[in-house]
Order: structure tokens, then sequence, then C-alpha cells
């Protein structure tokens, strides 16, 4: 087997056992060099399949390629690559291995041609992102995870529910366009949204993403709903029902941040809210809108994980996560202030940013379909979102009335890893072709 069928998935997994093996140094190089090799990976897989497996009566395909699934693979290898850099000074190495273990899901899940294969992978997220969420090591941190594995393995349970009638129904195990028109594909549905955040089942994600470490909530940030958006566009690209719930997530995670004081809690909810845009776009279905879709997580997950990195040094440094709290710090904090600013502006669809680049593919897709309700309703809540996320997190962390803390800037492997997404938002926001360049074609 050449190395261009090994699954990418499975090097975060060996790394994953390696960060409990060795120490020190060593260690660090597992953990910087692991995601190198797996985007190297990634990006030797050509689209089509690549793996078969005989399971039962039925072929598997493990591993399948397209410029959809590459792409999505490639932004969580430089999630993983970032995250580590940040996180491998202050995390116990327990939560990193099952953070690399995670984030290995998560390929797992991008390469996956088959819905049992998808599935395996699915449950190997849930089973480490609880183990993040417990990481936190608090008392709200264990009932948290509680909350977080009931929730997910009830997702999983009514997920294979659906596979099994689709696989029963149709004789087949492939993942393939689908639209909601019976019990079994409304399983998958509503086991694929429950990973979504969708409302009503999307407490699970602001009440455990807080509580985990200032590191472990960056890895949380990344995967578990970006992965979902994939496996909507996947199986229900044009699905009508999406639309509607994708506006309502995009209102109710504004609504809730606003009303937030916790500075994790404001992001936690802004993340529904910004994955309701990517619903919206899968249900309109159209080539610009799915394309919009999968930019636009490609961009989450950047900007994202830069606002929880620049708020996890403020937890790191001052011990308070409370808005009221905080103030002032840009005097000491000049380096995190500034991407901070940068990520803020960032999920503001600020022009020149990455998520102007890619929420207003969203919006012009709405125009194209004649959908102008969409659209008005997209650009009010981007509006919403410059209130929660563009104006209150920085204002009150960083500036408003001076708190008198004087705490220490990020360490320089935080600052650095920072800096690296900061770049990347504008980067993406100056030279966009960047990012058209690798989108599906249709």
């Amino acid at each position: 087997m050449g190395f261009e069928l090994f699954p990418p998935a499975f090097i975060l997994l060996f790394a994953a056992i390696l960060i409990g093996l060795v120490k020190g140094h060593a260690r660090t190089a597992v953990l910087l060099l692991a995601p190198v090799l797996t985007l190297w990976a990634i990006w030797q897989i050509t689209d089509g399949v690549h793996s078969t497996v005989e399971f039962l009566t039925y072929t598997l395909e493990p591993i399948e390629g397209s410029s959809l699934r590459r792409l999505f693979a490639t932004v969580f290898a430089i999630m993983v690559f970032v995250g580590g850099l940040y996180s491998y000074r202050i995390a116990k190495w327990y939560e990193l291995a099952a953070a690399y273990a995670y984030a290995a899901g998560a390929i797992g899940v991008c390469f996956s041609g088959d819905l049992i294969s998808m599935f395996v992978y699915w449950e190997l997220m849930a089973i480490f992102s609880t183990v993040v969420v417990f990481c936190g090591g608090t008392p709200g941190a264990r009932a948290a995870g509680i909350r977080y594995a009931i929730m997910h393995f009830l997702g999983g349970v009514v997920l294979k529910i659906g596979i099994v009638g689709v696989v029963l129904n149709t004789g087949s195990v492939q993942i393939q366009p689908m639209l909601a028109t019976d019990f079994s594909t409304w399983m998958i549905l509503i086991g694929v949204l429950i990973n979504a955040a969708a409302p009503p089942v999307s407490a699970w994600l602001a009440d455990a993403y807080p509580e985990a470490t200032p590191t472990g909530s960056v890895f949380l940030s990344a995967f578990t709903t970006k992965t979902a958006v994939l496996a909507l566009i996947l199986l229900f690209p044009g699905e009508p029902v999406l639309i509607g719930l994708g506006l309502f997530m995009v209102m109710y995670g504004i609504i809730f941040a606003l009303l937030e004081n916790d500075v994790r809690r404001i992001l936690a909810y802004s993340v529904v809210n910004q994955v309701g845009f990517m619903v919206v776009a899968v249900g309109i279905g159209t080539e610009m809108a799915l394309n919009g879709a999968t930019a636009h997580a490609f961009a989450h997950i950047v900007y994202k994980a830069l606002l929880f990195m620049s708020a996890g040094v403020v937890i790191y440094r001052t011990g308070k996560n409370k808005c009221i709290e905080l103030g002032g710090l840009f005097r000491t904090m000049p380096i995190t202030c500034a991407c901070g600013i940068i990520g803020a502006l960032a999920i503001s669809s600020f022009p020149l940013t990455s998520g102007f680049t890619t929420k207003s593919m969203i919006s012009q897709a709405a125009v194209d379909g004649n959908l102008m309700w969409v659209y008005m309703a997209l650009t009010a809540a981007s509006a919403g979102v410059f209130l929660h996320a563009g104006i209150k997190f920085p204002w009150f962390v960083f500036f408003q009335k001076d708190s008198g803390l004087r705490p220490k800037d990020a360490p320089w492997n935080m600052g650095l890893a920072m800096i690296i997404f900061a770049g990347l938002c504008l980067l993406l926001g100056i030279f966009p072709e960047l990012l058209y360049s690798l989108l599906l074609t249709l």
C-alpha cells in the first residue's frame, strides 16, 4: 500500500499515543511535526476512492478524495499545528493527546466515503472531545463533560438509527446527497444537526466550551460543528428546512451572546451564530452557496480559534473570565489585544478580512436565488455579530474602564500562534483568490 493510501487521520492517532510516551523536546517535536505530516498526506489524496474494505456484505470506502474533503482536512490540520503551538507549554499531556485524537476523528470524517466509516470517526470525535472538556479539571468541567457526553452519544444513536434505516432501504452505504423525506433520512439529518449545535439542542456548546481549559476550548471551537457542516454539504445540499433553521441559529447566537458576561460564553454562542450562516448556505444548495459554506467554515475555524486564543491568554494571565472584571488590558497585552481585534473584525465581516471574503459569498447566493428575505436577515445578523463579537468582546476585555490589572502579554508560543492566525485572517481578506482557488467546482 502506497503512502498516498495511508489515512491521514492515523498520523494524528499515532501522535496522540506518542504524546503520552515521550517527554520534553521529543513531545514538542511530535506535537508540531505530526500535523505537518498529516497536511502532506492530505494533499497526496487525489479525487476518487483510494481504499476499500469489505465489511459484512458491504464495501466500505474509508479514503475518498475531493476538493471539498481536502479543504476541510487542510484547515483541520492547520488548526492542529497552530493549536499545538499555542498549547504545548501549559496544557497537560493527556489533554494534548485527547485533542490530537479528537482532530484525527475530524480528519477521518473528511475522507470517509461511506456512512459506516463516517460514523466510526464521528464517535471517535465524541469520545475524545468529551475528554478535552473533562480536562478542565473543575467540578463545573466534570458536570459539563457528563452533559456533553450524554448529548453527543445520544446524537450518535440517532445518527446510527438513520444510517441503518438508509442502508436497509437502499442497500448502499455510500455517502451521497439526499433529502429528509422519510424517517431514516430525518434521523441522519437530526444526528448531524446535534453536532452542528442547532436549536433546540444547542445548549451543550455554550455549556461545555467555557468549562474546558483555555487551551482545550481552542481545539473544541474548531472541529465538531465544522465536521457537521461538511456532513451537511455531502448529505443534504439544498435541503429547504436548513434555510429556516440556519437563520434561527444566527439570531439565537446573537441574542444570547449579547446577554452574556462570561468571555468564552460570548464566543461560544457566536459559534452557533456563525455555523447558522453555513447551514443557511447548505440549505440554499447552489454552487455559490456551497462554496460559501465551505469557505466560511475555513475562515471561521481560523478567526474563531484566534478569538478563543486571545480570550485564553487573558484567562491564563489574569485568572478572570467575566467582562465586568476586565478592562484596560491593552496597556500590558498589546499583542493579545491586536490579535483579538483582528479576530473580532474578521468575524464581523469587516472589509479586507477573511470573514468579509467568505460571508459575502453566502449573501450573494441568497441574492442569486431571489431569496431577498434571507439576504436581509443575514445582513441584519452581520450587524448583530459586530455588536457582540466585534465590539463587546474587545471593548470590555481590553478597553472600557481600567480594571487595575497589569498582566504580562502572551508567552512567546501563544503570541506566535495568534500572530499566525491573525495574519491568515488578513491574508485571506486581502487576497481572497488564495481561498477561492481551493474551492469545489460542482
